[in-house]
């Protein structure tokens, strides 16, 4: 059984960063291209990246590119998230997927 968990979200100030975790099992991490994507209050589900199976091509939206990056760790099958220069649009659920499942997703909230 596919199973994701978010982590790593909370509540920051604009320009601060996070790094958000995503714990994976039930198939084939290190072959498997993963994406990462959000949902702000009262929008639809936004893509936000992709990374291929060994780390190496990655897709970021032009939203996040040059403040985001996606890296794994498939030693410890776990994708990441790292945000820096967050703004107050960037609150929402965060979600890793693999092809239509996620998890429960992680809230961050970026407020002053």
């Amino acid at each position: 059984e596919v199973q994701l968990e978010e982590s790593g979200g909370g509540v920051v100030q604009p320009g601060d960063s996070l790094r958000l975790s995503c714990a994976a099992s039930g198939f084939s991490f290190s072959t498997a291209f993963m994406d990462w994507v959000r949902q702000a209050p009262g929008k639809g589900l936004e893509w936000l990246s992709r990374i291929n199976g060994d780390g190496t091509v990655m897709y970021l939206a032009s939203s996040v590119k040059g403040r985001f990056t996606v890296f794994r760790d498939n030693a410890v099958n776990t994708l990441y998230l790292q945000m820096n220069s967050l703004k107050t649009d960037d609150t929402a659920i965060y979600y890793c997927r693999f092809n239509d499942r996620r998890g429960q997703g992680t809230q961050v909230t970026v407020s002053s």
